[in-house]
């Protein structure tokens, strides 16, 4: 019953009798592939909402169905119809493209708690778009410090042929010192591998780095490990987080992969934010998760300084980012993105739950690559 509530409280948080103040549009990937990386970024940030005790906040949540269309027009619902005062959910960097520039340029704020494309983060930067996440390149560039200090010297780099796709291979690309054994972007949504594996075969690679979100990753990761190829693997969070080590298995075992977050970062709001997440859904919490979470922790800080009616006292109030974060120390950088220590973490298994452990920083006090072009 308790999570039911949780998960309704869209509609709940007003059927309580009081008029709503601040209106919230979450628009997210709730169906179809790549459905388990919206629904973590609805639970953790409503679990924040539900925590922060206020009624005064009514959050309106859509499926976008991973389709750039569907949520353009859910929108221009939100911003015309339903008059939210903020916008924030969306997973894939080709939906935040379709969707960001016109919310903001309509005087809505936008907090991304995921998709952070380099065209938002530099000369597309607008004051009113904050990440909470990353930008797009930065646990990709963590992969390339690593796959440096791990002494691989010939990498076969892999990505869907997407605005994330293209970002993470430059990411990588901008911190490998080695060279390149091979590089192929897939189709986004690609389920069958076999020729990209066989490419991985036939060349001379010592390592291989790939960003395949979703089941798009399971799918490779398990042909990957059927293949008898004995590469090590490196990749960033998306493709070995907890919703996914579950679906892939013991393929996953050893795996290092880069992240800004993980379950065993030593502070109280993470350790507080990963016994309650785990009560209430009974799973443990992924990078999503932990995102919606510090998204709604960062828009309930601002909350308490201004209106989002008085835009620039609510956007000094998010720029300042006074909120205790999962991941400790949280900062915006000068286009409003996050600079934040990135860790590399090893997938292993406690008991018969495959999850993953952090061996060390790969990048500290990182920013991204684009800041010099937002001209605020």
């Amino acid at each position: 019953m308790k999570k039911l509530l949780l998960a309704a409280a869209a509609s709940a948080l007003c059927a309580t009798g009081a008029l709503a103040e601040v209106k919230v549009g979450m628009i997210t990937t709730l169906s179809g592939g790549g459905a388990g990386l919206g629904i973590d970024v609805r639970d953790g940030f409503m679990l924040a909402i539900a925590q922060s005790g206020r009624d005064d906040i009514e959050v309106v949540i859509e499926d976008d169905q991973r389709k750039p269309d569907i949520a353009v027009q859910l929108s221009d619902k939100m911003i015309q119809s339903e008059r939210v005062d903020v916008m924030t959910g969306i997973i894939w960097s080709n939906l935040a493209m379709a969707v960001v520039p016109a919310a903001v340029n309509q005087n809505v704020f936008y907090l991304s708690p995921n998709a952070g494309p380099s065209p938002l983060a530099g000369k597309g930067c607008h004051q009113n778009y904050f990440n909470v996440a990353w930008q797009n390149d930065n646990l990709h560039e963590a992969a390339g410090a690593y796959a440096n200090e791990a002494g691989y010297e010939k990498t076969f780099i892999m990505a869907p042929n997407y605005p994330a796709g293209t970002d993470a291979l430059t990411g990588y690309k901008r911190y490998f010192k080695g060279d390149l054994a091979g590089e192929v972007y897939t189709k986004l949504g690609q389920t069958d591998y076999a020729a990209e594996i066989a490419q991985i075969r036939a060349s001379d690679a010592d390592s291989v780095f790939f960003f395949l979100p979703g089941g798009m990753g399971i799918s490779f990761l398990k042909q990957y490990a059927d293949s008898g190829i004995d590469l090590p693997v490196v990749g960033p969070a998306f493709s070995f987080d907890q919703g996914i080590l579950q679906a892939v298995g013991d393929a996953a075992l050893g795996v290092v992969n880069t992240s800004q977050w993980n379950k065993d970062i030593d502070n109280p709001t993470n350790e507080a934010f990963v016994e309650s997440f785990q009560a209430e859904y009974g799973r443990l919490p992924s990078l999503y998760a932990s995102q919606g979470f510090d998204t709604a922790n960062l828009l309930l800080s601002a909350l308490e300084k201004a209106d989002p009616s008085d835009a620039d006292a609510f956007r000094e109030a998010l720029r300042a980012a006074d909120f205790d974060s999962t991941r400790g120390d949280f900062a915006f950088g000068p286009n409003h993105h996050p600079v934040q220590t990135i860790y590399a973490r090893e997938v292993i298994k406690e008991g018969d739950v495959f999850t993953n452990k952090i061996i060390g920083a790969a990048l500290e006090g990182h920013s991204d690559a684009y800041a010099a072009d937002c001209k605020m």
